[in-house]
């Protein structure tokens, strides 16, 4: 079998998918990586040239993310059976590995036990506009070094066990808690302020041609105009998080493995996700990672 594949949904986020490329494809390599194209738009089949693209219909219909994940959770079991690892998330998501214990993800992942679900810590790559003021021309880590703690991120997203994955990959029907040290989810919604707003306007107007609200449309709150709020004000808040003295979140996956257990009578497991107000900074070593 093969080591490990990177499953994704996009629909015209050239930003974030030229990220998510330019990370598993070159870990990997393109021919492992799959791509449903929402909408099956030429930029993304053109940007993914090499990886395997499936195209689907792009047309507005409600219970958006319930679809969506009862796709993905299909390829996923699909896959599984010809790779010990599949990676699956959003395309603003990234798994990586501290270059300190193993020089990227695949080499990792090699030595990994099957028939497991490993769950990364999850941080937020914040754009901190006060301090951060080169633009990102290729790489996002180096221009951008600034992370947050995002527990509502820590998803268990590497996938080696026949389990399904709830809407929105935060919850696995899996009994176990694997969270190794030094392997992260990292998201990037706000790692660029330009490109956020970018995103925004354009997830805003689909929302809007839906119809309807949040509950009609199961789809994330945060893709409505009326959870936005101003962007800039979203920025300069970075500012004013409290900043970890060194990059140490060990104490986390322990909190996560202490509160482990079923979620009520759902089949799914979960850990608490408390709202951490803390940021740090990335050490050079991540740099050029993405």
């Amino acid at each position: 079998m093969q080591t490990a594949a990177a499953l994704t949904m996009v629909r015209d986020d050239a930003f974030f998918l030229r990220a998510w490329l330019r990370h598993y494809g070159e870990t990997f390599g393109r021919e492992n990586c799959y791509i449903i194209n929402h909408g099956r738009g030429s930029e993304v089949a053109e940007l993914a040239e090499g990886c395997n693209v499936i195209g689907i219909p792009g047309d507005p219909h409600k219970n958006f993310d319930v679809k969506r994940w009862g796709l993905l959770n299909g390829i996923l079991g699909g896959l599984r059976r010809y790779y010990r690892h599949v990676i699956v998330g959003d395309v603003d998501e990234l798994v990586v590995i501290d270059p300190e214990i193993a020089p990227d993800l695949k080499t990792w992942l090699a030595q990994k036990a099957d028939g497991r679900i490993y769950t990364p810590l999850g941080l937020e790559v914040i754009h901190r506009i006060d301090v951060e003021l080169e633009e990102i021309t290729d790489h996002i880590l180096g221009p951008r070094r600034h992370v947050r703690l995002a527990p509502h991120y820590s998803k268990p997203c590497v996938v080696s066990a026949a389990k399904k994955l709830s809407r929105g990959g935060h919850f696995a029907q899996y009994d176990k808690i694997f969270t190794p040290d030094g392997l992260y989810l990292m998201h990037l919604k706000f790692c660029d302020f330009a490109a956020y707003a970018e995103v925004m306007d354009r997830r805003n107007a689909v929302t809007e041609d839906l119809g309807g609200v949040v509950q009609d449309t199961a789809i994330g709150g945060h893709w409505f105009a009326q959870s936005r709020g101003e962007d800039r004000a979203v920025f300069e808040a970075f500012a004013d998080i409290e900043m970890g003295k060194e990059f140490d979140v060990s104490w986390v996956r322990r909190r996560m493995r202490k509160s482990f257990g079923p979620r009520g009578d759902t089949g799914y497991y979960e850990f608490r996700r408390p709202d951490f107000q803390t940021q740090y900074v990335l050490p050079e070593r991540f740099n050029g990672m993405f």
